[in-house]
């Protein structure tokens, strides 16, 4: 094997061993679509809630945070 071709494996070599960027991060067990979601996941963690107890405080947290702002009085 001549010099270059020697040369030529291990550059190809070192370039394959070569970490990518940065991989992406693995999702997590329930996916986060809006902050408030997280917001009230915060607060239900916090509360040490866990099961239906959980579950209904965090439907009624989103329901009072995505309710839209009543009417202006004019």
């Amino acid at each position: 094997m001549n010099l270059k071709s020697l040369i030529a494996v291990l550059a190809l070599a070192a370039a394959a061993s070569a970490p990518a960027a940065e991989p992406p991060s693995a999702p997590s067990a329930t996916p986060v679509k809006h902050p408030t979601l997280k917001s009230c996941n915060r607060e239900a963690t916090a509360k040490q809630l866990a099961g239906k107890q959980r579950e209904q405080f965090v439907k009624e947290c989103l329901a009072a945070k995505t309710q839209p702002p009543p009417p202006a009085a004019h």
